[in-house]
């Protein structure tokens, strides 16, 4: 039986429209991305930076790479959306623009938010500029997959000077219950000089059959700017997600990501910042909550290029069952990059004995006049604790659940929404309401 990488390139052959209207830039890098591929493939267990992921689920799977327009009913995209939030509203369904159930409420002069099929009609100039610029189609065949063969996904434009109040959604619908699905959303993301916006990223599968996310998002944060993005992963058992995370900032300029992995069956999250300038903040905060036989393996790269930048990295891990987490974070500090102040750790609760981390903080430091630290923690329930609250009237069960819920809201807690934050509360107490 062909494997995934054979029947995408020969479907690719049979569908050379796929990314007509192009600026010939972008043609030029897909065509080399589409290269890669074909020679290299899929990344394997033999490759030090995907040891704990096992790919072979994904590639010897029959995932059909969707090149048509899809819509679904209104009463299905409802159940997605977030009560009271006002925002802008992408909607990609199975990788695709959906212009129907997509809403754009801000309208500023110069701004765009909405597809990228159509900012490649409506500013070319600007996304040849960015068009995998940061995100390495060389470094591993899932970004060179996506590179060749996207058919769209969401760009977001943010000039100079403007502070969104309302943030930007987008939210990505993968529907499987006519076939296996690959959805390949690229989103572009450019937040100019002294703007600030708020975006939300969130995933959901419906139908029966497997499907398989392959998403790749490039962020450039311009001087001064301060872009807050939250991913969501809330993809039902059958998904599998492979997700690469780009940025690249710029003097003076603030990045927070905060991501939650407590859906699909099989996860991979790569989140890389590299600091362009001096004066940048760099925050990465995460939160995975497995159960079942769910796989989360987060990569992430603190890349201080220059100095007197400050990166702070917090992810926490609750795992049941017979899961297993995997959480490899790296700072690098090159050796231009003095009075650097960096900081990382991973901390894990276990809820069972069958239920595995593999944690791997590092440090590559160049520089001599810095400040960082990193570690790790695995652990159960601290029974002190637990103890504190039986002793005070309140059961066992429900003295483990107030632990978990004070140990994952810290993450949660940070999120500067207030209807996503509420949202995420009601999701994690649905979810030790289940363990």
């Amino acid at each position: 039986m062909a494997e995934l990488k054979d029947k995408i390139i020969e479907k690719y052959t049979s569908t050379e429209n796929l990314n007509n209207g192009e600026p010939v830039e972008i043609k030029h890098i897909r065509d080399k991305a589409k290269e890669y591929f074909r020679t290299f493939g899929f990344p394997n267990r033999k490759m030090e930076d995907w040891k704990f992921f096992d790919s072979k689920p994904i590639i010897t799977n029959d995932f059909k790479l969707v090149t048509e327009k899809q819509e679904i009913e209104k009463s299905v995209l409802n159940n997605f959306l977030i009560q009271d939030l006002k925002a802008n509203l992408i909607v990609l369904i199975n990788g695709e623009y959906s212009k129907e159930n997509s809403q754009i409420i801000t309208e500023r002069k110069n701004l765009f938010i909405g597809s990228l099929k159509e900012g490649m009609k409506t500013k070319p100039y600007i996304l040849g500029k960015y068009f995998a610029k940061y995100a390495d189609y060389n470094a591993d065949g899932f970004t060179a997959l996506n590179t060749a063969f996207a058919p769209d996904g969401a760009f977001i434009y943010i000039p100079k000077g403007n502070l969104l109040k309302d943030p930007v959604i987008i939210l990505n619908i993968l529907d499987s219950r006519k076939s296996k699905v690959l959805g390949q959303p690229r989103n572009i993301i450019i937040a100019e000089a002294n703007s600030d916006v708020h975006i939300i990223e969130e995933y959901y599968s419906i139908g029966e059959n497997d499907v398989f996310s392959n998403v790749v998002t490039e962020i450039h944060t311009d001087e001064n700017a301060n872009v807050q993005y939250y991913k969501i992963q809330n993809e039902e058992a059958n998904a599998f997600h492979v997700g690469t995370t780009q940025v690249f900032q710029e003097r003076n300029s603030i990045f927070t990501s905060i991501t939650l992995s407590w859906g699909g069956s099989v996860t991979r999250n790569n989140l890389n910042s590299y600091m362009n300038s001096e004066g940048i903040e760099c925050n990465f905060k995460g939160l995975y909550f497995l159960t079942g036989k769910q796989h989360v393996d987060n990569h992430t790269l603190a890349d201080h290029a220059n100095p007197n930048c400050n990166s702070n990295e917090l992810y926490k891990g609750i795992l049941a069952d017979e899961s297993n987490g995997v959480f490899n974070g790296k700072i690098m500090v090159r050796q231009d990059a003095q009075k650097t102040n960096a900081y990382q750790m991973n901390k894990n609760i276990l809820l069972s004995d069958t239920a595995s981390i593999n944690s791997k903080p590092q440090l590559e430091i160049f520089a001599d006049d810095v400040k960082c630290s990193h570690g790790a923690t695995t652990g159960q329930i601290d029974k002190e604790q637990l103890f504190y609250l039986k002793a005070r009237g309140i059961g066992e069960k429900e003295g483990k659940k107030l632990l978990i819920f004070a140990f994952a809201n810290e993450i949660i807690e940070d999120i500067e929404v207030p209807e996503l934050k509420e949202y995420l509360v009601n999701r994690l107490n649905e979810k030790l309401e289940k363990l």
